[in-house]
């Protein structure tokens, strides 16, 4: 650390400033994380990841073949999902988490590894999972940048592992066999959000 430089001096204006950006919400400043994006699959994401033991490490599509997303509500915030994943207590994982407020990406899993997130092994070892920052109960959490910004990280899933852009291989966490999860809910616009994927 040098010492020997000028302390730079701080004006009225710039203390102003400064409080200013301290009251502002998460949602509108940029990522203090955004340069740490070397190990995403999906260059727009910022990686935040999982703890090593909320999820399998793999090596697919060579172990097994990627043939579906699987749609998610986290029930929780952004940042507490975030913490729930980097907690080695919880056992829970998705590949990417969107944030409500802006349509944000955070990619918590690599999609090569198995994160833990549909509650089905053979359903977890095919899929990539998204979260959304919500409740299933509050759509008002389903917002246009939700939709826009997961729709865009879908289709690039579907372009990348050659999975149908429909449906039958974008599903809600409710349509995997013996869960008990209700997630993505009955608010959640399955018209729009594939009409989105597909023209994104």
């Amino acid at each position: 650390m040098d010492t020997n430089r000028p302390r730079p001096h701080l004006s009225r204006r710039r203390l102003l400033k400064g409080a200013a950006l301290a009251v502002v919400p998460y949602a509108l400043l940029p990522d203090a994380h955004a340069g740490a994006q070397g190990a995403v699959d999906y260059p727009p994401a910022e990686w935040q990841p999982a703890t090593s033991g909320n999820y399998t490490a793999s090596d697919r599509p060579a172990s097994y073949a990627v043939d579906r997303v699987i749609i998610h509500v986290t029930q929780e915030t952004y940042p507490n999902t975030l913490a729930i994943f980097q907690n080695p207590q919880k056992k829970v994982s998705a590949h990417y988490v969107v944030r409500s407020a802006d349509g944000h990406v955070a990619q918590c899993v690599r999609e090569a590894d198995i994160a833990w997130h549909a509650g089905n092994w053979d359903y977890n070892t095919r899929s990539v999972g998204i979260e959304h920052e919500g409740w299933v109960d509050q759509p008002v959490y389903f917002t246009n940048a939700l939709y826009e910004q997961s729709a865009k990280l879908t289709a690039a899933v579907c372009t990348k592992y050659g999975i149908p852009k429909d449906r039958d291989h974008i599903i809600g966490h409710y349509e995997v066999p013996g869960t008990d999860h209700t997630d993505p809910g009955p608010d959640w616009d399955w018209v729009r959000y594939i009409r989105l994927v597909n023209f994104a």
